[in-house]
């Protein structure tokens, strides 16, 4: 490791705003484990605040000014407004802020081999196969990833080596702080436009993303993606393609099969030749391009195609990837994050490929931002369930100032002639469930807020 990590423990206490945020408490525990004293805050009481806690870290829902006032150094997500009390706490009596983004660059900072898995959709999904593979194969990766992984029994692995695993999210242009030897850039595609305003910037901002590789680094990149294509212009670090449709990919997978729970069966091929026979234990088509990915990346680390196997039996999906919960009057009941029209429909097809009578889902829209956007998008990537009820907007970061709800999403597919109910109460819904779904039925939440508590409450 570098001086990075004697940097960071300069710091005697850290303060965490927002440390309930799924990348924040995996940051927070990283930091605990290096001996640092660790104190946090978040607006709401969460899964991830009482596991915080169960582990020795101290989270207040709310604010703790007496606890900002004894940290050497206070964190903040991109999401914490400017005026918010802890924060201005902190600047105000001249202790150091510093962005969650820009730490954890310094993280990836302490590490020779950082590997960032990027990309608008996937991320957390290839982000669990490549940490599993490196499990598997005896290498003792440090990994944050964004998601709790049963493997990790969390979202965070200490490891006593120098290769850093972690997702490299693009809002705001976080991970432009990072110091990546390498990096996998899944797709590139329409979203936090809030922030971004076009797919051009998008697209920009992975331009420079790529050129912090440096030239013995390596650069893997979605051939079927029209948008990551030509990325390896941006940097003299070693480029490997992986595919299912462009059959000119370095890594491209053939003659797919999906058994009854749609868990696929590929064929790899690198550079025409066949490289082996790989199965999944998780569902769609998306996600056999996300393991090629993975795949693309551990063999040109010289990870073996049978430690490759094992971890794609053992991976049975991270927490909230169509994550199966549970079953009532056997009708399954599945979460999943989905929260772009591109990934609802990826998860919509993964979902097809089961076997059962009809599905239900329930989504909830992620900012009013970004519904405002994708409004007509949304609309038509839902038409393929086969009964939609749609909840009110999660706010997030964001206030409504775009004059946008989630009747207006009822009323768009409604237009476009599928039947829809709008729902806003988490008990009606239930209610309404209950009564409608049959044997045999799917029941999807699907959003990136709070719908996924409806699960747990259609079980009990």
């Amino acid at each position: 490791m570098s001086n990075a990590i004697d940097d960071i423990k300069k710091y005697k206490t850290i303060h965490f705003i927002g440390i309930g945020g799924i990348s924040m408490s995996g940051i927070a525990e990283t930091i605990k484990s290096l001996g640092i004293h660790v104190t946090g805050s978040d607006c709401s009481k969460s899964e991830i605040t009482d596991r915080l806690i169960s582990n020795g870290i101290e989270v207040t829902i709310g604010s703790n000014l007496e606890n900002v006032k004894k940290a050497d150094l206070v964190v903040y997500t991109a999401a914490i407004p400017k005026d918010d009390i802890e924060l201005v706490t902190a600047q105000k009596l001249n202790i150091k802020t510093c962005e969650r983004a820009v730490f954890l660059g310094k993280l990836t900072e302490a590490f020779k081999e950082t590997i960032g898995i990027s990309g608008t959709h996937g991320k957390t999904t290839t982000t669990s196969l490549v940490s599993l593979c490196f499990m598997e194969e005896g290498l003792d990766p440090n990994i944050q990833v964004g998601a709790i992984l049963n493997q990790l029994d969390g979202n965070y692995r200490i490891g006593n080596s120098d290769y850093l695993i972690l997702e490299a999210c693009e809002y705001v242009e976080s991970f432009l702080h990072f110091h990546p030897k390498a990096e996998i850039i899944l797709n590139i595609d329409n979203d936090h436009l809030d922030y971004f305003k076009n797919i051009e910037n998008i697209r920009k901002a992975f331009e420079k993303y790529a050129k912090l590789l440096p030239s013995d680094g390596l650069l893997v990149i979605n051939a079927d993606d029209k948008n990551s294509i030509g990325l390896e212009k941006f940097t003299d670090a070693k480029c490997v393609s992986f595919g299912i449709e462009n059959s000119n990919a370095n890594y491209v997978s053939k003659n797919i099969k999906f058994d009854k729970n749609g868990f696929g069966s590929f064929d790899v091929y690198k550079d025409g030749n066949l490289l082996d026979s790989f199965t999944l234990s998780i569902s769609g088509r998306h996600n056999v391009l996300n393991a090629t990915a993975c795949i693309a990346l551990c063999n040109s680390y010289g990870i073996s195609n049978d430690a490759i196997k094992r971890a794609f039996t053992s991976f049975t999906g991270a927490h909230r990837r169509l994550e199966y919960k549970g079953s009532f009057n056997d009708i399954q009941v599945f979460d999943d994050y989905a929260h772009h029209p591109t990934e609802i429909r990826a998860t919509s097809a993964a979902l097809n490929s089961k076997i059962f009578n009809e599905s239900w889902v329930v989504f909830q829209p992620h900012t009013y931002s970004r519904l405002k956007s994708l409004l007509n998008d949304f609309a038509d990537s839902l038409l393929d369930f086969d009964h939609i009820i749609v909840t009110d907007v999660y706010a997030a970061r964001e206030k409504n100032v775009f004059d946008i709800s989630s009747k207006d999403l009822a009323n768009k597919i409604s237009a476009l002639g599928k039947p829809v109910q709008y729902i806003p109460s988490f008990d009606n819904i239930v209610t309404f469930l209950k009564r409608s779904a049959k044997p045999n039925d799917i029941i999807l939440t699907l959003g990136a807020g709070t719908v996924t508590e409806i699960g747990n409450m259609l079980l009990k």
